[in-house]
């Protein structure tokens, strides 16, 4: 259970281990409970509910001039805003 909270990134203290093993392990008995049952005649679906787009129709709108934006921004590189790099600085 260690590793896996260390995988995913979880702050468990080590008094925690055993009671999240017991309950890692009921969820791994139901899904063997799951994978039990005889499905055969069960249509696979997608999606149990009607999917709704509840979002605005795309229109195009007028939108800020480009040059102004980025002469305003802190740093700028080829029509873009530079940031700092951020890959390999997670721990």
């Amino acid at each position: 259970m260690a590793k896996v909270a260390r995988l995913a990134r979880l702050d468990i203290a080590d008094s925690d281990i055993t009671h999240f093993t017991e309950q890692l392990a009921k969820v791994m008995d139901h899904f063997r409970d799951v994978d039990a049952l005889d499905l055969s005649a069960v249509a696979p679906m997608t999606q149990p509910y009607p999917l709704v787009n509840v979002l605005r129709a795309d229109e195009e709108q007028p939108c800020l001039d480009r040059d102004e934006v980025l002469a305003a921004a802190p740093a700028a590189e080829d029509g873009r805003f530079r940031v700092p790099p951020i890959i390999g600085l997670v721990d």
